[in-house]
């Protein structure tokens, strides 16, 4: 790895950090800066200090005049953005076939759920290679690389093969499969060659970790595995891969002063003159069958049934963010899981008490927050998670730290917030429903014990903790060593 020569980073993510949004009536594209943790995290070192975002535009039509529109950004955002074009076939295969019907399956454990399409590959190998050359164009020599997630494994082994040889580093946000489960995998030998080209490979948890080494020792026969300090190192094919658990944090501190402020307390006072008098329990999921929707359902019904005291003295807010609409699979989760929300309501309903209350779309920040404060218990229950970062949300804006996390043992999160959480198996509805219990019956005193130690957990291993944790394993330095360019002035692409 270099040394603490490196000027600026590149950024790769299969989406730009903004949206390209077409004005039909008025038949204009505009650019929306985006929102989330990844580009909360990596905007302090990309500001007004040289960086490069690459990723795609979000759009397969033609855009007039995008190259304006995109300069007119990079002047603005203080970096420059670099876009990726793609078909709409290549988006159906690389993106929606082999990235999400093969890819975020098999990763987290369900690969009945998995498409194995040979198109599907040769489509992914054909995008990762697309975005290789964006790199390989606009890289300079000691500058650093940051490619993320699971539908740009490739893009390593495409740049050295154009020789644009600059230190590169990977981070995975899902799951990593143990070898049971990877060796269905019929590209497996091709991901794991590709993985071995990036120089540091960061994984969520020490699990995801192990499960990557324990392939790698498997499957590679020449390659050797050793530890060295806090990583460890992949001699393969002459060359040293280190290989480490980086888990991803948030703004803790925006989340608890934006939970603090007017909108979320005017949203708060609404929901606490409805329903002050009954305990909230909430679910805020996007639309996913990895996220165990239908069985924190069928959980909450089977502690109506066992517990009848809590009827009328609690509620289910279970928030659902739309997702891939369309898709057969997809469109058969919300389904059920409006059966389940009808099924349970038509059971257990009272004159003035609905026990869940149902929201199939997206909340403003404002209404979110004021959700996460108005909750007493959060049900954060995925069969398989990367982290979730819904349960350090639901932490950071737990102000008066009254309120109870039951996590899943599946999540990634279990493995820094497992402590002071109420840990489940999910798929253990009784048990589910007992801890919805307990957490219902709990003292004051113990809530706040566990409170205090989740939100401190929090703020102290945040979003700019994770950055600075990976920047020191990679290049020892720190978004501080970064320097700021005086008068930065984006430079001149010409493929924008």
């Amino acid at each position: 790895m270099t040394d603490g020569s490196t000027k600026r980073l590149i950024v790769v993510s299969n989406r730009l950090p903004y949206v390209l949004e077409n004005n039909h009536d008025k038949n204009r594209w505009t650019l929306k800066p985006g929102s989330g943790g990844l580009v909360t995290a990596l905007l302090p070192v990309l500001r007004n200090r040289g960086g490069v975002w690459i990723g795609w535009t979000g759009t397969t039509e033609e855009v007039p005049g995008i190259t304006e529109i995109f300069h007119s950004a990079s002047r603005e955002a203080g970096y420059v953005l670099e876009p990726v074009s793609l078909s709409q076939e290549e988006v159906d295969l690389y993106y929606h076939g082999y990235s999400n019907e093969t890819i975020w399956p098999l990763f987290h454990d369900l690969q009945s759920q998995c498409e194995f399409e040979p198109d599907y590959w040769h489509a992914y190998v054909k995008v990762n290679r697309r975005f290789a050359e964006a790199l390989a164009a606009d890289c300079h020599p000691d500058d650093f690389v940051w490619v993320h997630d699971y539908q740009l494994m490739d893009v390593a082994q495409h740049a050295r093969e154009i020789s644009c040889l600059v230190d590169m580093a990977f981070f995975l946000h899902i799951p990593f499969p143990p070898p049971d489960i990877f060796l269905k995998l019929p590209e497996r030998l091709a991901v794991l060659n590709s993985l071995l080209a990036y120089d540091l490979i960061g994984f969520q948890t020490r699990r995801d970790r192990r499960n990557f080494i324990q392939c790698v020792r498997m499957l590679m026969k020449h390659a050797r595995v050793s530890a060295q300090g806090h990583l460890h190192v992949i001699r393969h094919e002459e060359r040293d891969v280190h290989v480490g658990n980086f888990p991803i944090g948030i703004d803790a501190a925006a989340f608890t002063t934006a939970a603090a402020g007017p909108e979320a307390e005017e949203r708060l006072r609404e929901i606490n003159s409805r329903y002050g008098n009954r305990q909230i329990v909430l679910g805020v999921d996007r639309l996913d069958y990895t996220k165990g929707i239908p069985q924190r359902l069928r959980a909450f019904a089977n502690l109506l049934e066992r517990y009848p005291e809590v009827r009328g003295r609690i509620n289910l807010f279970q928030v659902v963010v739309p997702s891939r609409e369309g898709i057969p699979r997809y469109d058969e989760l919300k389904v059920e899981i409006e059966r389940l929300v009808g099924h349970i309501n038509g059971l257990y309903s009272q004159l003035g008490w609905v026990p869940v209350h149902y929201f199939f779309h997206p909340l403003s920040q404002a209404e979110l927050l004021a959700f996460y404060r108005a909750a007493d218990i959060a049900l954060v229950t995925p069969l398989k998670d990367g982290m979730n970062l819904v349960a350090k949300e639901f932490c950071a804006c737990s102000i008066e730290e009254e309120s109870v996390l039951i996590l899943s043992q599946f999540a990634g999160a279990a493995a820094q917030l497992g402590q002071a959480a109420l840990v489940v198996n999910p798929y253990d509805v009784e048990q589910t429903a007992d801890a919805i219990y307990n957490a219902f019956q709990m003292t004051a005193g113990e809530r706040r014990y566990r409170m205090k130690r989740l939100r401190r957990n929090v703020r102290t291993q945040n979003i700019f903790w994770w950055v600075d944790s990976f920047m020191r394993a990679a290049i020892d330095k720190e978004l501080r060593d970064f320097p700021v360019m005086e008068e930065y002035i984006p430079e001149h692409h010409e493929n924008l």
